[in-house]
């Protein structure tokens, strides 16, 4: 309730939204004393979202996002050096994995993990870099340090998420595997494949990548411009039928070493298409085009957990169990929000779902209701609202701003009589 109405893992702002029904200490308390098996309680949120809507397929989404935190962080969990995609340089934060799935009736996540690389890892190959620009031969450059289980890549990552929810549901038909350009590698791919029963495995290749079609070796980019797409008919995840640009070949991909299923994709005014590759070969080209468009849905996940669901508007709280519990706390309010009475009803009926921010901002205008209702029930209206204005001074207190100069010496601000001859002297001499 806390993150629903304050948007932030914060527990002076639960206090203050409360009317101090519970100090900020107790709950930094339960936070980190009680004995909740936090993974037990994710496992059990997912298993009750999907009993709930009675769901037997779906589709598993995989992809990363990078969370901003301060250039100074000595006690955020594994927060290291990211690139910053917008500007093209760096930042301090933290690196997430998610897996998200995405069935007929509701997109819910059932998986996350924190990504960082290995220390001893970045710091060899920072100093072998600077070694290589002094030209110093490789037999006399220090041997690539042995990888530290503890800093697992973000593919390993992924695919531990997934055998992770394969063994928890297996009841639960996995139609196919959906990640970007990062997860494209053959061991990838065919390992999700099979930890989800020969699901289709749906990627994308860099143009510059090769493939051998009828004996012969060429980039991505002089293949498809050897077979130009043709015009076709799509449905963008259920909605308004488009006109896209769309060719299509079975062909080896020298990366994987394995025949694969390519497709240049180019949507309406994109002049670059993009290369999907795909493992099950008994597909139809349409198929996995459409299937591969529900890849977007996790962007819309990712934004509004981002900006509805507490973790990424304020989430200080130190060491591993600070960051895992308060990033599970955020996702735990993602299911609530689905199993609201609601939400229930127009999903239940076929309807489109509602919002996370404006599903939100009901259960907030709900709360400030219910505050009214029990005022106006106590036994001493008057008294009850005294008591709480009282409470709200004391939880919302003025602070001094040192923005306006109100009481605080601004100093002479004019010129001395004395110093116009000084000045009309140095004038006259320049």
């Amino acid at each position: 309730m806390g993150l629903l109405l304050t948007n932030q893992v914060c527990w002076s702002g639960f206090e203050r939204c409360g009317l101090g029904a519970y100090r900020f200490s107790a709950l930094s308390w339960m936070f980190r004393h009680t004995k909740i098996l936090w993974e037990v309680l994710w496992q059990a949120s997912v298993g009750l979202v999907l009993e709930q809507y009675g769901l037997g397929e779906g589709v598993l989404v995989v992809d990363d996002s990078d969370q901003r935190r301060a250039k100074r962080t000595k006690r955020i969990y594994r927060a290291h050096k990211l690139y910053d995609k917008k500007t093209g340089g760096y930042f301090n934060g933290q690196a997430l994995v998610f897996l998200v799935l995405v069935t007929p009736r509701v997109t819910v996540p059932v998986g996350f993990r924190f990504a960082c690389p290995d220390p001893k890892q970045v710091a060899w190959r920072q100093e072998d870099a600077r070694l290589k620009r002094q030209q110093i031969p490789k037999a006399q450059r220090p041997a690539r340090p042995a990888s530290d289980p503890a800093y697992l890549s973000k593919l390993q990552l992924a695919l531990a998420l997934i055998e992770r929810f394969r063994h928890l549901h297996p009841q639960l038909r996995i139609k196919a595997v959906l990640a970007d350009a990062l997860y494209a590698t053959h061991a990838f791919m065919d390992q999700s494949a099979g930890v989800c029963n020969g699901a289709q495995t749906v990627s994308q290749l860099r143009s510059n990548q090769k493939i051998r079609f009828r004996g012969r070796e060429r980039t991505l980019t002089a293949f498809f411009a050897a077979y130009p797409g043709v015009a076709q008919r799509i449905q963008v995840r259920g909605g308004p039928a488009i006109t896209v640009s769309v060719s299509s070949a079975r062909g080896h991909v020298c990366a994987h070493g394995q025949k694969r299923f390519v497709i240049a994709l180019s949507y309406p005014g994109e002049t670059q298409a993009r290369d999907l590759v795909a493992t099950d070969l008994s597909w139809r080209t349409l198929d996995i085009v459409q299937v591969y468009t529900l890849r977007w849905l996790v962007e819309v996940f990712l934004e509004d957990w981002k900006l509805n669901e507490g973790w990424g508007q304020l989430a200080k709280q130190p060491d591993e169990e600070g960051s895992s519990r308060s990033l599970t706390l955020s996702l735990l309010l993602d299911h609530a929000l689905l199993l609201h009475p609601e939400q229930r009803t127009r999903l239940n009926h076929q309807a489109p779902a509602c919002t996370v921010g404006s599903l939100r901002q009901h259960c907030q205008g709900e709360a400030l209701m219910d505050m009214f209702r029990r005022l106006l029930a106590a036994e001493d209206p008057t008294a009850q609202f005294a008591q709480r204005q009282e409470t709200i001074k004391t939880l919302f207190p003025l602070a001094p701003s040192t923005k306006h100069m109100s009481g605080r010496d601004r100093g002479r601000q004019e010129p001395t009589p004395a110093l116009r001859y000084r000045a009309a002297e140095v004038c006259a001499c320049a």
